[in-house]
């Protein structure tokens, strides 16, 4: 791929609007990802918020789980938002989910509690010292990080974004803010 490669959006359900309106923002082409044909003319992947037992199934259904396993063993750069997270992880505590295993952290399901328990929070991002607002939606909470994992962002004590070499995850929501920064952070990965 040359020029300007676009970054694909997992578009099989939850907000991935949103995260396509946020990329294009800041100059980024984007493509919506629904088959193994459109990951393949994607350079980057972003998994976002959505239902993670329904996105599992549909992606097992799609064949896009085996697909994004194989672009992840190449070094294709994926940032996981919430359930994006979740499916991302190498454990899950409450199930039923299927993650892909790929992100060596075990996480918690809606961990902070139901949709009426959703809050928003200011936070360091510690890459770039700014103070960013961070949306938690039925978000889940990470209990453990492996040893490869840098943790990027704490709230009360707990890791709300962590990265590897190629992979990144936050339990908050980026795209339902104006502020551009953990997008610009993950295409400068």
């Amino acid at each position: 791929m040359g020029g300007n490669p676009p970054v694909g959006v997992l578009a099989l359900q939850g907000d991935f609007a949103m995260h396509v309106q946020a990329l294009e923002r800041i100059g980024a082409r984007t493509v919506e990802v629904r088959t193994v044909r459109d990951l393949e003319r994607a350079e980057r992947l972003i998994m976002p918020g959505g239902e993670s037992t329904t996105v599992s199934r549909l992606l097992a259904f799609e064949g896009l789980d085996v697909a994004i396993l194989r672009r992840a063993e190449r070094g294709m750069r994926i940032w996981g938002t919430c359930m994006g997270l979740i499916l991302l992880a190498k454990r899950v505590t409450n199930r039923p989910v299927s993650p892909l295993g790929l992100l060596d952290v075990t996480v918690e399901r809606n961990a902070y509690g139901r949709q009426l328990d959703s809050f928003e929070a200011n936070f360091e991002f510690r890459p770039t010292g700014e103070i960013i607002r961070g949306v938690f939606i039925r978000a889940p909470v990470i209990r453990e990080a492996g040893p490869g994992v840098e943790v990027l962002a704490v709230h009360e004590d707990t890791p709300v974004a962590v990265r590897t070499k190629t992979l990144l995850g936050t339990t908050f929501h980026p795209e339902l803010t104006s502020d551009p920064t953990i997008h610009a952070y993950f295409l400068g990965m």
